[in-house]
């Protein structure tokens, strides 16, 4: 791992911790300065704690029984008082608790030593500057929207016996099930085909944001800057350790998400490098998602034999159809 990146990375939590932690204490500040006796109470419990540390001294067994189960009783009724208050202006003690972005690391960065799954894949995006997978935080299922998908079947105009808005349907189910089964070895991949503007790049964000929510690592890349950059691996005579592990990532990670295929010049070079991502990775049983604006006839015709074979034989072919959303909105917003 190259140590800049880890750096900033570890920056980068360790800021975002901080920011998470002061945000409470600032909270909690205000909560208290609007209802003074919430801070009151805390001082008395924490001045009958430090009663409680110096009634373990008493040298009389019944002394210190008696003495701490008063103290006991002094700070159930300030506890309950305190939870009383809260619930007089609707929140708990956990609207105390800091809110990081990550639960389950708190933050850090790590699980009992072990690297969590948010470090590592923030460790991924900064390695490889993916700009698109800051679309996943708007570009989500829970944000995927079926009303620019016509309802009305068309074979003639759409190609197909559905409508694109069951189409799409039946795409998204896929793709959600697809998100979860990433392990699965019976799973096959994803090849999204169809016209631009009909929601495939929308998609595969959703199928990013959801496999990443699943503590997956994601590499979401264009086939023009991908290949490009496996190319330029290979003919690289002096190869640092930091481009090697670049490099290695793209068979590695949990999913691959390759879009714009076919944008990309091709030659025997670019060829040979997605023959080789394609193949290692089914062997290898990791995932990949990759969208083209192409109909599986071009694929064909635009790449080799070896390379079609392998969307023939271990991907599902899924047709986007339907009309540009990019123009419907330009139309409502014009309304």
């Amino acid at each position: 791992m190259q140590t800049s990146v880890y750096r900033k990375v570890e920056r980068d939590f360790n800021l975002k911790r901080q920011r998470a932690q002061s945000d409470a204490k600032t909270y909690k500040k205000n909560i208290y300065d609007e209802n003074p006796r919430l801070a009151e109470i805390e001082e008395e419990i924490n001045l009958i704690s430090v009663k409680s540390a110096k009634a373990r001294i008493f040298s009389d067994e019944l002394s210190r029984q008696v003495e701490q189960e008063k103290l006991e009783l002094q700070v159930y009724k300030l506890d309950k008082e305190y939870d009383k208050i809260l619930s007089n202006i609707g929140i708990s003690r956990r609207d105390f608790e800091p809110k990081y972005e990550c639960e389950k690391c708190k933050d850090t960065g790590y699980i009992e030593s072990k690297m969590c799954s948010c470090f590592n894949q923030e460790l991924i995006n900064e390695a490889f500057k993916q700009s698109n997978l800051n679309k996943i935080k708007d570009e989500n299922f829970s944000t995927f929207d079926y009303g620019y998908y016509s309802t009305v079947s068309d074979k003639e105009k759409y190609g197909i016996e559905k409508s694109p808005f069951e189409n799409i349907d039946a795409i998204k189910n896929l793709s959600l099930n697809f998100a979860h089964d990433l392990d699965d070895p019976s799973q096959k991949n994803l090849l999204f085909t169809g016209s631009t503007g009909l929601g495939k790049t929308f998609l595969a964000n959703c199928i990013a944001a959801e496999a990443i929510k699943q503590g997956k690592s994601v590499i979401y890349q264009t086939a023009p800057i991908l290949l490009d950059k496996m190319v330029d691996y290979k003919f690289k005579f002096n190869k640092t350790d930091d481009e090697r592990e670049e490099y290695e990532k793209i068979f590695n990670v949990d999913l691959l998400i390759i879009d714009d295929l076919g944008t990309e010049a091709t030659n025997s070079a670019k060829f040979s490098e997605l023959f080789n991502i394609l193949n290692t990775r089914l062997l290898k049983n990791k995932k990949i998602l990759i969208s083209t604006n192409l109909k599986p006839q071009e694929i064909k015709k635009e790449y080799e034999e070896r390379i079609f074979s392998r969307f023939v034989g271990d991907f599902i072919v899924c047709r986007f159809v339907g009309d540009d959303i990019r123009l419907i909105k330009k139309k409502m917003a014009r309304t």
